[in-house]
């Protein structure tokens, strides 16, 4: 093999090398910038209700069918980025009965096609009580693990309660466009925070 084989070879693996730190790096950047830059309660608060506020705007019976849930947990803002390897990371509010009982952030990681920082809002809905049960009981909840999360589908202008979904617990996520469902949450996890 000749020099300038050996040189182009190691020059590619060198490469690669680097824009796989760089991934990881933008990962950790967004997966630990959150707890740095922590909102507080007030935002929190704030953010929770401009969430609500736009889905039951939103979603036909959306108001009814959150009156209706044993408990609501509501990322404002979950903000995602990375190059190659990515993170998200975001902060949120359990609600019982409409008041909130307890602060949660939510933290995953991803391989794959990925560039650039993209922020949605996530609402995850606890149909039972023994779903937001077992959910309070953990110190770190992780979707897929200690319980699914099914992403809710259902046509435009369709009410909301009559979405045919048996799963215990239901996740929305709200991009910049509206609702999005070509989503996964499986693999977030959800862990308490004092604020």
């Amino acid at each position: 093999m000749s020099g300038g084989m050996k040189r182009v070879r190691v020059q590619r693996r060198a490469s690669r090398g680097w824009a796989a730190l760089a991934g990881l790096l933008a990962a950790l950047f967004v997966v630990m910038s959150g707890p740095v830059r922590a909102d507080s309660a007030a935002v929190i608060e704030a953010g929770t209700r401009d969430t609500l506020a736009q889905f039951k705007a939103d979603v036909t019976g959306g108001a009814s069918f959150l009156a209706k849930a044993a408990g609501v947990l509501v990322f404002p803002k979950v903000i995602k980025g990375g190059f190659g390897i990515g993170g998200e990371y975001g902060e949120g509010a359990l609600q019982v009965g409409g008041k909130t009982v307890q602060y949660y952030s939510t933290a995953s990681a991803s391989v794959g096609l990925q560039f650039g920082v993209q922020s949605k809002s996530l609402v995850v809905v606890f149909k039972t009580a023994e779903a937001l049960s077992q959910f309070r009981a953990s110190d770190g909840w992780k979707a897929g693990v200690d319980g699914s999360i099914a992403l809710a589908k259902w046509g435009v202008g369709e009410d909301i309660n009559t979405l045919e979904e048996q799963s215990p617990v239901i996740g929305f996520v709200i991009g910049n466009k509206g609702f999005m469902y070509n989503l996964t949450i499986e693999g977030s996890k959800f862990t308490k925070i004092d604020r």
